[in-house]
């Protein structure tokens, strides 16, 4: 990917501005961090608790871009076959049928058995072809021809003999299969590595990788990114509940709300002609912020010590 071919990244206001059209809020640090990651062309790893945007980062900027996102979900036991290629078995074994009820006419007019292997082998060569070849999504990124934003979910998920697969692939976005050769990325992928720090990351992977880390926001930017998904919540209502959802995550809680339950919750106030926080209406929605009975029991029990002094009953 170059720069004169996306201008949406050719700075780090455009980028702000870019993502705030398509509704992503950021701030100027995750800004700086995708343009550093486009121009010097390295990954980025994106790390930071669960539901503060972290892969939405990855899909608003293929949206920016107008190119795929291709996302590998990682998972405990991720191999090559699910995450870069494998054949496709089901088609080789219908050629096998035909390459049988074929072979009469494939070794017809050939002189010995040196010549009938060499027919024969010729034919099998097409078997591990590319028309057999089925990309997985690293595969599959480096074979877009106007390149591709790569979302490698979840990383610290997987083993780490997974991550050794991707520094392999992430140093010169190539592949090498032993039937083909080696596969060259038309376009180098963007490429973003989610990661909610369940496990530490190897450290070359993250040398590999510039570092992003991102908290929850600020109350005054969680303001803004409610008003671009929710704009006609009131601006009263709308600081009183971004308030109320920072005091939660003060609490110990099993899962904080994330940002997009904060949004959920400012619509379902709205849809419910809501015009202030009181205990009623926090004590009727809380399931929309808080996943967990035990976190909702938590939550009312400090309620006193949260809600807005004039807001209590």
């Amino acid at each position: 990917m170059h720069t004169q071919d996306f201008p949406q990244l050719a700075s780090i206001e455009a980028i702000e501005q870019g993502f705030e059209s398509f509704g992503y809020i950021c701030s100027p640090k995750i800004a700086t961090a995708v343009y550093l990651a486009f121009q010097l062309r390295k990954p980025i790893l994106v790390e930071g608790p669960p539901g503060v945007g972290k892969t939405e980062l990855a899909k608003t900027t293929a949206l920016l871009l107008d190119v795929p996102l291709i996302r590998l979900q990682c998972y405990e036991g991720l191999d090559e076959a699910k995450a870069l290629y494998e054949w496709k078995y089901g088609k080789q074994l219908l050629y096998t049928q035909i390459l049988k009820e074929k072979l009469g006419d494939l070794l017809k007019g050939a002189q010995g058995l040196a010549e009938s292997v060499e027919r024969l082998h010729q034919f099998g060569d097409t078997f591990y072809s590319e028309e057999f070849l089925e990309p997985r999504p690293l595969l599959k990124a480096m074979q877009q021809e106007r390149g591709a934003i790569l979302l490698i979910d979840e990383v610290d998920k997987s083993d780490y003999e997974f991550e050794s697969l991707l520094l392999e692939i992430l140093s010169d976005y190539q592949v090498s299969i032993p039937e083909i050769g080696t596969i060259q990325a038309q376009v180098s992928p963007m490429v973003f590595l989610t990661s909610n720090n369940t496990r530490d990351i190897s450290d070359a992977l993250k040398r590999r990788c510039l570092h992003l880390y991102i908290p929850f926001p600020s109350v005054e930017l969680e303001e803004r990114i409610v008003l671009s998904r929710v704009p006609d919540i009131d601006q009263q209502l709308r600081h009183q509940l971004v308030e109320f959802v920072h005091s939660l995550r003060d609490l110990d809680l099993k899962k904080s709300p994330a940002i997009s339950e904060t949004i959920d919750w400012a619509r379902s106030l709205l849809l419910l002609h809501a015009r202030e926080l009181d205990a009623q209406v926090i004590h009727s929605t809380l399931n929309v912020l808080l996943k967990f009975e035990d976190d909702i029991n938590t939550a009312e029990s400090a309620l006193r010590d949260l809600l807005p002094r004039h807001a209590h009953g």
